[in-house]
């Protein structure tokens, strides 16, 4: 299949070298840096010459998380602009809960921080239909409830303009929905305009599919983002992922076109991803996560490009 994959990239820079001209929209999800002041976060963004930011979904409350004035500020003094918002679904926001209030704290979280997004300019807001860090079904209803719930708020993506898109997330992390064909399973019951897209996440792909680049492929259309870390859940080029076949089929979809992104994500190895939110991290390793994972995505971009450029 990687085979196949680079000689339909070979065929693309031959006959329509003009679609390789454009970089993909490099982004970075912030959440995984915890609880570091954004401020810092955008300084170290616009010294590795990351453009986008995916900010974490961290209006919990009326009154907490983010104003939108102030990060604004912060970020247009850096050159900075938000892709997306990242929605962060524990079990206490469970979309697909037997638990009316907990469904109700989804739906109120979804609002307020669909809000965020339309005060930023945000393309996308991540959904995840069921708990992340809760792998075990609660029963066979689950999907239908999420589905249910998701509907409820649904009006609010296309009255902001923002795209609903799906995550789908290994299933040591979720009970339901773990490959791209659950995501459209979930996106045409639901079959709302606001929630047609997807969220893809190499980590969760390389566990779940058979092939990362064909399924990607396949559904290039529903893609507004991709998030990226390599098998170990750390920068990109420390870990065994085929990068290059990544890249090129992402080039195949065109994804480097428009108002879509891939989205650095290495939030490192464990079985839930959450303690990374929370956590204290070095700011100097930070840095050379940063540095290590944008460095290798574009050298890999630019061998790439000028492989399939000598080929024609």
């Amino acid at each position: 299949m990687d085979e196949k994959i680079r000689e339909k990239f070979s065929e693309l820079a031959k006959k329509n070298p003009e679609r390789l001209k454009k970089n993909m929209n490099f982004s970075w999800s912030n959440w995984g840096f915890g609880r570091e002041n954004l401020s810092v976060t955008a300084d170290r963004l616009k010294e590795a010459g990351i453009k986008y930011i995916e900010l974490h979904g961290n209006r919990y409350g009326e009154n907490l998380g983010y104003d939108a004035s102030e990060v604004r500020k912060v970020l247009e003094d850096r050159g900075v602009k938000v892709s997306g918002i990242c929605g962060m679904f524990s079990p206490a926001r469970d979309l697909s809960s037997n638990k009316g209030w907990v469904r109700q704290n989804a739906i109120d979280y979804i609002e307020r921080n669909i809000k965020l997004g339309k005060e930023l300019g945000a393309e996308y807001f991540l959904i995840v239909p069921g708990a992340v860090g809760r792998p075990d079904p609660i029963d066979k209803y689950e999907m239908d409830r999420s589905i249910e719930t998701l509907g409820r708020i649904a009006d609010k993506f296309t009255e902001a303009g923002i795209k609903g898109a799906v995550e789908p997330i290994r299933s040591a992390e979720v009970s339901f929905c773990h490959t791209f064909e659950d995501a459209v399973e979930y996106i045409e019951r639901l079959d709302h305009p606001g929630v047609q897209w997807i969220n893809g996440d190499v980590y969760h792909m390389m566990q779940e599919e058979s092939h990362v680049g064909e399924v990607l492929k396949k559904h290039g259309d529903r893609l507004v983002n991709l998030h990226l870390a390599d098998s170990n859940r750390r920068a990109l080029g420390s870990g065994m992922l085929n990068l290059d076949v990544v890249i090129m089929s992402l080039y195949l979809i065109e994804h480097n076109e428009g108002k879509k992104f891939v989205t650095a994500e290495p939030l490192g190895p464990g079985g839930s991803p959450y303690p990374a939110m929370h956590a204290k991290h070095d700011p100097e390793r930070l840095t050379e996560l940063v540095n290590e994972t944008i460095d290798y995505f574009r050298s890999r971009e630019r061998v790439i490009k000028k492989s399939g450029a000598n080929r024609r």
